[in-house]
């Protein structure tokens, strides 16, 4: 038998961790490394956070799961706590980000079953999108490179350009349920919204009796500053989705919505065997004791302009290597001028300069550090980043 008995289905690398601690991981043979992509944006409180810790510790020796068929008290207290802490008005929690996303399109599509328009089922999304990789998932997104091979996908999705408002606008028909886009491309290329497409959105949603969708699964949480990305544009949704740092490491998904948006989803619509069990919300309390801590979000804040300051003044020194900044906060991105070479550039950081760092759709590699980051770290990965444009040697191509 050749097959490995974990499913080859992700191109593993040499660096196998075993233990963290604040930003840094440490591998088996006791390597260090500065973790600057904080296991996708999921790890915003780093790793071995103490609170985090002690609050999982405590919940495993009380209670880890019971069926959704009972009362939830925990569940009840985290979904209020994010409710009093967002647009919404009530949230459905599940394990993963892709889940949130599934509910969230079943949620768009009952909204307008319950209110007399079954045709109005389908849903505007962009290109370069990423949604996660279930089937309803990867059928909201255009990108070959994920629907290859499992055709014929799910019908009900138009694809238009990112930060196109008038082709977004061109598309709306009489089957059109709405809009779902993330407020900043991560995978795509770390890409953020512009103020006229948001706001553009949400003012079509409201003149068409539409549902806007973000999906902030990656850059909502605190990463762009604000606990939501869609506090930059003076707006809100009516249907959201987090996941990733929600749950600080552990696996744990919401989908957030109005009471509008939510009315059709009522007993029997939807549910999850695992979702929202005391460990997972335990997980979520934790997170949010210290994301809501008076100046914790102007920490992170002042730390994405420190670093964005960092790669301003970076980048002119490796100007044959770096084109542009994008992103916003502490989910930042750098487009590269080579073709095709991020992936090698942030290999060549892992491999030879112990920087992790992620690679992203546009020739862009992503920095995601833990949202708990200091100066000494943003000035160490400078030093390391530096390090590593100088002695990178970009692929031939032959």
């Amino acid at each position: 038998m050749t097959i490995t008995p974990l499913m080859p289905v992700y191109p593993r690398c040499a660096v196998r961790p075993v233990r963290g601690e604040g930003v840094y991981l440490y591998g088996e043979r006791g390597e260090q490394y500065l973790d600057f992509a904080a296991g996708i944006a999921v790890n915003a409180l780093g790793h071995g956070h103490p609170h985090l810790t002690k609050v999982l510790q405590d919940q495993v020796a009380t209670l880890m799961h019971v069926s959704n068929l009972y009362g939830s008290p925990q569940g009840e207290a985290l979904a209020q706590r994010i409710v009093d802490n967002s647009f919404a008005d009530t949230v459905f929690f599940t394990n993963s980000g892709v889940e949130a996303i599934e509910c969230a399109i079943k949620t768009a599509r009952r909204y307008h079953y319950v209110n007399g328009n079954p045709q109005r089922h389908k849903l505007i999304t962009f290109k370069n999108a990423f949604h996660g990789r279930s089937i309803g998932a990867i059928s909201a997104t255009d990108q070959p490179k994920m629907r290859d091979g499992f055709e014929p996908l799910l019908p009900g999705f138009d694809y238009v350009k990112f930060n196109d408002l008038e082709g977004a606008l061109a598309k709306i028909d009489d089957e059109t349920a709405g809009f779902l886009v993330e407020t900043v491309q991560g995978e795509g290329g770390m890409t953020a919204g512009t103020p006229e497409f948001i706001q553009g959105l949400r003012k079509a949603c409201d003149e068409h009796g539409l549902l806007l969708i973000l999906d902030e699964i990656q850059c909502g949480y605190g990463r762009t500053g604000k606990m939501w990305a869609y506090e930059h544009y003076g707006i809100t949704p009516d249907i959201m989705t987090a996941a990733k740092g929600i749950g600080g490491g552990f696996p744990l998904g919401a989908c957030l919505a109005t009471e509008e948006a939510a009315k059709g989803m009522v007993i029997g619509t939807h549910g999850s065997t695992y979702g929202g069990n005391p460990l997972a919300m335990a997980a979520g309390q934790a997170v949010l004791d210290v994301m809501l801590e008076p100046g914790f979000l102007d920490h992170v804040t002042k730390m994405g302009e420190r670093l964005r300051q960092a790669f301003e003044q970076m980048i002119p020194n490796h100007d044959h290597l770096f084109e542009e900044i994008r992103g916003k906060g502490l989910m930042l991105g750098i487009k590269m001028k080579e073709p095709a070479v991020s992936r090698d550039f942030v290999a060549h950081l892992r491999d030879n300069h112990g920087l992790l760092t992620v690679a992203a759709g546009e020739n862009v590699f992503r920095v995601l550090p833990p949202l708990v980051i200091d100066e000494d770290h943003i000035a160490e990965c400078i030093e390391r980043l530096s390090e590593g444009a100088r002695s990178f040697a970009p692929p031939s191509g032959d």
